[in-house]
C-alpha cells in the first residue's frame, strides 16, 4: 500500500474540524463529538492508481472522502480485481477497524485524484470506547452504510446471476 501524502498547504485543526464536520457521514454529530474524531484526524491526498486499504493489513484508517473516486476491489488469485463498487466524495472508506480482528476486507483504490480526511482508527476507537454515547453514535452511522452498500451488492448479484436463471 501506497502511503496517502498529507496535503499541501495549511491545515489548522480549526481547517480539519470544518471538514470533519461538514462530511456527511459525521454531519450532525451532537454534542462537540466531531472534536473526538478531529483529534484523531488529517487531511491526505492520493494518487490515482494508489491504494487507500489493501486486504488483509492492519486497518488502522478511517477515510472520508471529500474529493475524487475509490474503487473498492475483491482479488482472486490468477484473476483481474473485481471491483465492488465506487465510492464518491461524502463516503467513508473502510469499516473493518471497528471490528476485531481490524483487517480489511478488501482493496480500496483511487481511480482519480483523491482529497480525504485519514482518521486514525486506534485514536477513534479509543474515544469511543472511552465514550459509549460517541460510539453508539458511530455505531448507528456505520451501519447505515453497511446495510446501503450489502442491499447495492444484492441487487448488483441479482442483475449478474438473475438473468441465467430461466
Amino acid at each position: 500500500m501506497i502511503a496517502p501524502q498529507s496535503e499541501a498547504g495549511p491545515h489548522t485543526p480549526e481547517d480539519i474540524a470544518a471538514l470533519v464536520a461538514d462530511h456527511p457521514l459525521l454531519a450532525g454529530l451532537p454534542g462537540d463529538m466531531a472534536r473526538l474524531v478531529t483529534g484523531c484526524a488529517r487531511n491526505v491526498a492520493v494518487k490515482p492508481g494508489e491504494f487507500l486499504l489493501v486486504e488483509g493489513e492492519a486497518a488502522d484508517t478511517l477515510f472520508l472522502l471529500r474529493r475524487g473516486r475509490v474503487s473498492l476491489e475483491a482479488r482472486a488469485p490468477g484473476r483481474t480485481p473485481l471491483v465492488i463498487e465506487t465510492l464518491e466524495p461524502g463516503a467513508g472508506v473502510g469499516w473493518s477497524w471497528l471490528f476485531p480482528p481490524y483487517r480489511w476486507q478488501f482493496d480500496a483504490r483511487a481511480t482519480e485524484p483523491v482529497g480525504a480526511i485519514a482518521v486514525d482508527a486506534v485514536c477513534l476507537r479509543s474515544n469511543a470506547e472511552a465514550d459509549p454515547v460517541f460510539g453508539y453514535e458511530l455505531i448507528k452511522r456505520f451501519a447505515s452504510v453497511m446495510m446501503a452498500r450489502l442491499d447495492a451488492a444484492q441487487l448488483r448479484l441479482l442483475d449478474l446471476y438473475g438473468r441465467t436463471r430461466s
